[in-house]
């Protein structure tokens, strides 16, 4: 829903600050007097082209801002959150033209591209008159408004998952192929690299082990000298080390014999004794024990070397010769069983197309069966609208992929041996087709169809699919071109009807349209300090009243007009 519409320095416009209300909102005005700068300002801040010739004169840029209730718009939600644009429970949208000519877009004060502006702009609103922001003039929309027809959200749910789902596989085979090719280049080189790392098998923690043991090893003839030394000044020795503490040790209980003083100092000589025992023990144990062994110390040294080379080459510890080591392993693995991985991932891929295809197959069968409801209704409803003796036609194509359009793209349905162009709505391609004279055939609707009669023919297709959720707020201009009397209460009525569920703007000169308003605004021409001003003003219950009837009998208003007017309004005296 449009909340508020403020322009600033557009055109005639000098500030508008317009609030919409919900259900059907009447624009009338003189012509001349700016309705359609209106509908140009808000064409403008859903993302159509930008021109400086729109800045009013003598002003430095032009600013159109749109507040529209989005909360509840899930599709809206989602296209914010992948621009990385706040979610809030407003929407705002902005847009500036300079009078250089440059143009900035913000939505919710993020700055933001043209082409992401226009994007939201089509989810929010359906603008039907000479303007870019038409569904109908998309044909990639027709297939939408023939699914809201139908009801087929069901089924298309149901096929977009599997979609998804095949797509996924698609992407997984994609890439495992990629790396087949580049495992495949690489494979004589992983094969060389674990046969040099399986030659020397690296363990963890050896290197530490070995380099422990190459230094007793290399210090083999000092350690026995040392420890052969030691034994001497401990044990053998004349004045050996443990023959001195005994002596003092025997010493020290005469004493205490003497004096009980000397006790706890005997003990502690007593244990000394019994330390450098000990200390003997190891040093006599340790001596009988070294090697000296010239060839384990070359076999360290040269198991050292091929550690040393490897880690060089791959990483610099034995830890990341190892992770190689797995890593380029398990690569090797897959090498060796890429026909093997491919054929089982094929087999998945081709057991979801075959769901996705019947899911297709539904969807499609579905729609043919909508087609010519579709056509009888909306023909019902176009001449109760006005537009006699029309044909209205929805074309469903189903695109085999050739040796052009199917070299470089997967395949997601598969009807019998013959493959079919598809995308996430399905394998159909529709297209609605329309003829509004007798004895033509109809043609694309894209290129039949006048301004009057495109609001007319979405303002049918609307009133048949009004209770679908994926209609947004509609805007009609011109739609009452050409139409008067019967045809005119006639499409008052379907916007009014319409209006019920949705949001409805509509610009018009029919007072059998602007009866219905729920609410009312004028647009006016006025002077200020000589230049000419465009302004909307809201209308009272009395001044709807005087505008309809000024619609009825032109600007001169008499109580029989206006009697008239009330009468049309539904209104009692």
């Amino acid at each position: 829903m449009l909340k508020t519409l403020t322009i600033k320095n557009y055109a005639l416009i000098e500030e508008i600050e317009v609030s919409f209300e919900s259900g059907l909102n009447i624009i009338t005005g003189e012509t001349g007097a700016g309705k359609s700068i209106l509908i140009d300002a808000l064409s403008l801040v859903l993302g159509e082209r930008a021109s400086p010739d729109v800045v009013r004169k003598g002003s430095e840029k032009a600013i159109v801002e749109a507040v529209f209730g989005a909360s509840g718009n899930k599709i809206v939600k989602l296209l914010l959150q992948e621009q990385e644009i706040d979610v809030l429970e407003e929407l705002i949208l902005r847009r500036e033209v300079s009078a250089k000519g440059q143009s900035r877009c913000f939505v919710n004060d993020s700055p933001v591209t043209l082409g992401v502006l226009q994007s939201i702009g089509d989810l929010l609103v359906d603008l039907h008159g000479q303007h870019q922001h038409q569904s109908l003039l998309r044909t990639e929309t027709h297939i939408d408004l023939l699914d809201d027809f139908g009801g087929l959200e069901g089924l298309r749910v149901e096929y977009r998952e599997s979609y998804d789902a095949l797509g996924g596989l698609f992407s997984d085979l994609e890439g495992l192929q990629a790396r087949e090719r580049q495992l495949r280049e690489k494979r004589d080189l992983y094969k060389f690299q674990i046969e040099e790392i399986d030659a020397v098998m690296p363990q963890a923690g050896e290197e530490d082990a070995l380099e422990s043991e190459l230094k007793i090893l290399e210090n083999s003839e000092k350690l026995f000298e040392a420890t052969s030394q030691l034994h001497q000044m401990l044990y053998e020795g004349d004045q050996a080390v443990y023959d001195q503490l005994v002596r003092a040790r025997n010493q020290l209980e005469d004493l205490g014999e003497i004096d009980r003083s000397f006790e706890e100092i005997k003990n502690e000589c007593a244990s000394a004794v019994a330390i450098i025992g000990e200390v003997e023990k190891f040093v006599q144990s340790y001596n009988s024990k070294i090697e000296f062994n010239p060839e384990r110390l070359e076999e360290i040294r040269e198991r050292l070397g091929k550690l040393a080379m490897l880690k060089k080459k791959y990483g610099g510890s034995v830890d990341a010769i190892l992770d190689h080591r797995e890593r380029i392993g398990a690569e090797f693995t897959l090498a060796e069983n890429f026909e093997e991985e491919i054929r089982k991932l094929t087999n998945r891929i081709e057991r979801e197309r075959r769901s996705c295809s019947a899911a297709a197959q539904r969807l499609s069968a579905k729609r043919q069966e909508l087609m010519g409801k579709v056509g009888r209704s909306i023909v019902a409803e176009l001449a109760r609208l006005g537009i006699a003796n029309a044909r209205f036609d929805v074309r469903i194509e189903n695109r085999p992929m050739g040796k052009t359009n199917g070299a470089h793209q997967p395949a997601f349905v598969k009807l019998g041996r013959e493959l079919y162009e598809a995308n996430p709505k399905g394998m159909d391609f529709v297209e609605f087709h329309l003829s509004t004279n007798m004895g033509e055939d109809p043609k694309p609707l894209v290129k039949v169809a006048s301004g009057g009669e495109i609001s007319r023919v979405m303002l049918a297709l609307k009133t048949i699919l009004a209770r679908s959720e994926r209609l947004p707020l509609l805007i009609f201009d011109e739609i009452d071109v050409g139409v008067s009397g019967r045809i005119a209460q006639s499409v008052g009525k379907s916007m009014k009807n319409l209006s019920q569920l949705h949001q409805v703007i509509a610009i018009t000169h029919l007072p059998q349209i602007a009866g219905l308003a729920d609410t009312h605004f004028v647009v006016e021409k006025v002077e200020k300090e000589k230049r000419t001003l465009t302004r909307l003003r809201k209308l009272d219950l009395d001044e709807r009243v005087e505008e309809v009837a000024k619609l009825m009998s032109g600007t001169e208003v008499t109580e029989a007009g206006l009697e008239g007017a009330r009468e049309l309004m539904g209104l009692k005296k």
